[in-house]
């Protein structure tokens, strides 16, 4: 951290007053170097890992220059453009905003989709200084003829790398058509992705650059740790986690990641039926739904959110003591992400990640290890350690049972009694549906799905 304090930055008195009543007095590396350049009007190209204050390094400079302008929006007119890739990170930042625009009389919402548009379009219509929005519903709205961005004088693309990801290029693109090409763009990443540079050579104008840290850099103040488990043995495991010294502080929260949704609602309910109080958010919940879970899980009433990747970026949750990846991320960023989630603002944290027999957890902590370019040290005390797992993700050492014995992961035990029950002959003269309903007489119910975990 920098000598620097947020009152020697030329930041105007209602801002420094919100600033200081936040508890705010050192800014970060981030702030300290975006702050003064856009306030000269430079357009920016900046990359930094989660959790480093983003967010204020463009919303202050942008609310001081609204204000010194003194200009006001037209109707249905939009003065400032936010683009966020989720709706959980539109709601993040339009907080943020909030907070900091709290002594100063300016218009700001947000609008995103999974939710009626009538609010929305109620505070397009009389203009705004600042909107926070996602791509898809603003394009509906811009089609409907509610909003018009022929007046926009600063352009933000916030966590650009993750709206490449998500294929939203062409919808970039179009709202981008309707901006006037005289204006400030200021693009932020925590991941400098391959497409960035070149979506920034299109939208920027000689813009300064900053990089906090390399890419797939991980927050120094967050412990990690591996823990090598067998499959079967992965919800056992959690649990023992969430009762034991690992979570022993009851003001702490925890995050969950899972890879599916299925998986989320199942972990879940795993963990309320042994009385640990959880809620989920993933991409099948409405957006009210996510909403109380996301309020539960901040005012500590569901101490444990089990998620998706959805919310692998734009939850700004205080007290996250511990993340844990359940199942590892397709994406290797998506790893930087997801434990970016605890040890925000200079707080610390920690991480522990899940790895199990199967070949695509192989891959994938390879792939993590060679995006951070560290070792992530491994935690054996535990009940369900298996030196061979490790051995297996390590040093490349197949494991010691074979085929035969060795229990294979879900879906490679359905498709082998599948390839089983095919190789049967079906009895002479019985169709095939008598043949089932035989086959189910007499068996008891065994409920639905496949009862994981």
């Amino acid at each position: 951290m920098s000598d620097t304090e947020f009152k020697d930055l030329p930041l105007m008195e209602p801002l420094q007053r919100a600033l200081a009543e936040q508890g705010y007095t050192e800014p970060s590396p981030i702030q300290v170097q975006a702050i003064p350049l856009l306030l000269e009007g430079r357009d920016l190209l900046a990359c930094a890992q989660t959790g480093t204050g983003k967010t204020a390094a463009f919303a202050l400079p942008m609310l001081h220059r609204i204000v010194t302008q003194g200009r006001k929006p037209f109707r249905r007119g939009v003065r400032n453009l936010i683009l966020v890739p989720t709706r959980e990170l539109a709601v993040q930042v339009t907080e943020s905003f909030r907070t900091y625009a709290k002594h100063l009389d300016l218009k700001i919402a947000m609008i995103y989709g999974g939710v009626a548009q009538t609010q929305q379009t109620r505070d397009l219509y009389f203009g705004l200084d600042v909107l926070v929005a996602t791509t898809g519903r603003l394009l509906d709205l811009l089609q409907q003829g509610h909003a018009n961005l022929t007046g926009v004088e600063c352009l933000v693309l916030d966590e650009a790398d993750r709206m490449l990801a998500m294929g939203f290029i062409d919808d970039l693109r179009e709202i981008v058509r309707d901006i006037p090409k005289e204006r400030q763009t200021l693009l932020f990443s925590a991941t400098m992705a391959k497409g960035v540079a070149k979506l920034a050579a299109g939208l920027l104008d000689d813009p300064a650059e900053i990089r906090i840290a390399p890419q797939g850099t991980t927050a120094e103040k967050i412990d990690q740790s591996v823990l090598f488990v067998r499959l079967r043995d992965k919800p056992a495991l959690l649990l023992d986690l969430l009762h034991g010294k690992y979570f022993a502080k009851q003001s702490e929260l925890c995050l969950v990641f899972t890879r599916t949704k299925r998986d989320a609602r199942l972990v879940a309910t795993h963990l309320n039926r042994e009385g640990i109080r959880s809620d989920t958010i993933h991409g099948d919940r409405t957006q009210a739904a996510r909403e109380d879970a996301l309020r539960r899980f901040k005012e500590g009433e569901t101490p444990v959110l089990v998620a998706t990747d959805v919310a692998a970026r734009g939850i700004d949750v205080k007290n996250i003591g511990l993340v844990i990846n359940y199942d590892l991320p397709m994406d290797p960023e998506n790893y930087v992400h997801r434990i970016g989630r605890t040890a925000r603002a200079g707080e610390s944290g920690r991480s522990m990640s899940f790895c199990s027999e199967i070949d695509q957890d192989v891959a994938r902590f390879k792939s993590i290890q060679k995006l951070i370019k560290q070792t992530v040290p491994t935690i054996c005390a535990h009940d369900f350690h298996d030196a061979a797992i490790e051995a297996l993700h390590r040093e490349g050492t197949a494991l010691p049972e074979t085929g035969e014995t060795r229990r294979p992961a879900r879906g490679v035990r359905a498709a082998k009694t599948r390839a089983v029950k095919r190789e049967k002959e079906k009895p002479k003269g019985v169709s095939g549906a008598k043949a089932a309903k035989e086959k189910r007489s007499g068996r008891a119910f065994r409920g639905f799905g496949r009862g994981r975990p």
